[in-house]
């Protein structure tokens, strides 16, 4: 699909940032290609954190494998949350891009799993926090199920849906629409706010980035 976007900022840091935006004339409602775009960056993704009322949803398209995502989960999220989503002015959505390899799939199905027991997010973090490098195997189904335990899961439910694979259509879904956005690597995100302006931010940005683009849609 070709994106209705208008280009507003390119901003050159080490890796670059590049924020698009797609808004609608002042007093009228979102156009036919906004509300397909916003359609895309919200189906298929996680459970969000924060309110639903916050003004702003940010979209993470993500690998469990990704560097650069382990980053972001590290430097940049929890700074977010404090700032942002526990003050209500953000809630946060994950999208799978399983682009680096068969384990990508695999512990994505596993925070899908975890979701059946209301513990994505639980899941979610611990992978990250026992994130091990690109295709090294730390995320083999044996070390999966090591985290699973550890994430507070009943293990023997958690097993049984992973070893079902009822989550493969979700997890591919959400692939098949960073591919429609043409996205190409990951981390990549995404802030929606009230549905009418669109900001892309390319990449593992240092938490300052994130607040510059927040503080801007919020004035």
């Amino acid at each position: 699909m070709k994106l209705y976007i208008m280009l507003a900022v390119a901003i050159a840091v080490a890796s670059a940032l590049i924020v698009y935006t797609v808004s609608t004339q002042n007093d009228v409602s979102p156009d036919i290609h906004t509300i397909s775009l916003v359609s895309t960056l919200v189906e298929n993704a996680s459970p969000a954190i924060g309110s639903p009322d916050a003004p702003i949803t940010l979209v993470e398209f993500g690998d469990y494998q990704c560097h650069f995502c382990h980053q972001f989960f590290v430097n940049t999220k929890d700074r977010i949350i404090t700032d942002y989503v526990d003050t209500g002015k953000v809630r946060m959505i994950f999208k799978d891009f399983t682009i680096i390899g068969p384990d990508s799939i695999r512990a994505a199905e596993g925070s899908w799993c975890a979701q059946e027991q209301n513990l994505y997010w639980e899941y979610h973090d611990m992978l990250y926090h026992n994130w091990d490098g690109e295709n090294t195997g730390w995320a083999s189904d044996a070390n999966l199920h090591r985290l699973a335990a550890m994430a507070g899961l009943d293990v023997n439910t958690w097993s049984e849906c992973l070893n079902s694979g009822r989550y493969s259509d979700v997890i591919s879904s959400s692939s098949d629409d960073a591919r429609e956005l043409d996205i190409t690597g990951t981390p990549s995100f995404f802030a929606i706010l009230q549905n009418q302006t669109i900001v892309n931010i390319h990449g593992a940005q240092p938490y300052e980035q994130f607040a510059q683009v927040f503080d801007s849609m919020l004035q």
